[in-house]
């Protein structure tokens, strides 16, 4: 990073992309799980009307998330500024080909590159973070010299460790449950105590998707959940901030007809392919919290035995119902932007409809109480991009990212 001044501007460059330092408080939120229906829906029926008057006052797009669509990759797209191929990052789990270990992807020893919330610390800008899981929170935090705690622990935040204590008393709410919608409700009560309290300049919020998981757009349970968010923002933009929104990925229903999971289970899949029980799946969605989705998402990586043909895999999948599409790592790392020595031999990508699985031994779906929803795939990549201020330079026909949130909010929307 390297700090810029000129008469009219200062300027962070980040992982090769240019930020202008904020001229007000500016608050990057990241709602798990965010389909945008999930907005329109609310907004039509009257439980956001902070969000109403931003879309018809702000900025107002729809962007794609990276893939795969799961929450770890596009966390750190959004606060790198670019792709899992840059910042390496591939998923939630993932399998350490130096050990040959399939384990979480939460350490920081996997990031590549700096975030842009690091840097601007760096350059002098007091900079808060607050995450729902913890699972997110060293990730989030590296490099960070500011604050930097989660919801899910914040009764053990410390000022060594995290940059803040006393988090319960600040925000005067109890420690919620890790499967509840207050999970999220204490991210953004913490933003706003945070911004009452300390005025940081650079803020980012990220929730977890417990309700997206369980809950339709258009539910009252869903509406009443982005009620609540819709009011928390209405606060943080009477503090006078820049408050932009996006998502992570998407969320839909993966079922058939019956309303009973729609799973490809890859492991069975391939032993049958190859005749015996040899190659390995890899299931990125995998975290510690899989009680609503069971460890089932639309997007798996495949390791193959030698001698096997990756491309001869991919033609033979691609005639299975529910798969949208497979591809071997070097075309796969291109066209997704991913790290092609962290993800498998084959990349596959399941349809809207499908989840993909190991084996249905593999896979604890007891704990699902309604019809699974969960994501992964390019159905899944759409997700909502707002700000609450104008910005009439912005091109609005171009393809937009969720990773280009701060660049709209810093650049455009100041």
């Amino acid at each position: 990073m390297r700090r810029m001044q000129s008469p009219a501007t200062a300027l962070l460059l980040v992982n090769q992309r240019a930020y202008k330092l904020p001229v007000h408080p500016t608050v990057v939120v990241c709602v798990d799980g965010c389909e945008p229906d999930y907005l329109a829906q609310a907004v039509a029926s009257g439980h956001m009307p902070w969000l109403k008057r931003t879309l018809a006052q702000g900025v107002a797009l729809r962007a794609d998330c990276t893939l795969p669509s799961f929450t770890n990759p596009n966390n750190l797209s959004i606060v790198t500024g670019v792709p899992p191929s840059v910042h390496g990052i591939s998923g939630n789990y993932f399998l350490n080909p130096a050990s040959g270990e399939a384990i979480m992807m939460n350490d920081p020893q996997w990031l590549r590159c700096p975030s842009i919330l690091a840097e601007a610390a760096r350059a002098g800008m007091s900079v808060a973070v607050v995450t729902a899981k913890d699972k997110l929170r060293a990730l989030l935090g590296h490099g960070l010299r500011g604050i930097c705690f989660s919801a899910e622990c914040a009764d053990a935040a410390t000022l060594a460790d995290q940059g803040i204590d006393a988090v319960m008393d600040l925000v005067g709410r109890a420690k919620p449950s890790v499967y509840s919608a207050e999970l999220s409700e204490f991210v953004f009560a913490a933003g706003v105590r945070l911004m009452q309290t300390r005025r940081p300049d650079l803020m980012y919020l990220s929730t977890t998707d417990y309700v997206q998981h369980k809950h339709a757009p258009g539910t009252p349970q869903a509406n009443d959940f982005y009620a609540m968010l819709d009011g928390y923002m209405a606060q943080l933009e009477e503090l006078g901030c820049v408050v932009a929104l996006t998502a992570d990925h998407g969320m839909h229903a993966k079922t058939r007809m019956d309303g009973t999971p729609q799973v490809i289970y890859l492991s069975d899949w391939l032993h049958t392919y190859l005749q015996r029980n040899d190659g390995r799946v890899i299931l990125p969605i995998t975290d510690p919290y899989v009680v609503h989705h069971g460890a089932l998402g639309s997007f798996a990586t495949l390791y193959l035995p030698a001698g096997v043909s990756a491309h001869a895999v991919c033609a033979a999948l691609s005639q299975e119902t529910g798969i949208d599409c497979a591809l071997p790592r070097d075309q796969a790392a291109g066209v997704l932007q991913l790290p092609a020595d962290r993800i498998g031999d084959v990349v596959v990508l399941a349809d809207r409809f499908t989840v993909l699985g190991t084996t249905p031994a593999a896979h604890d779906l007891s704990g699902l109480d309604v019809p699974l929803r969960s994501h992964g795939g390019r159905g899944e990549q759409g997700v909502p991009l707002i700000v609450n201020r104008p910005a009439p330079l912005l091109d609005r026909k171009r393809q937009w990212r969720n990773f280009d949130v701060f660049d709209i909010a810093l650049n455009y929307a100041q």
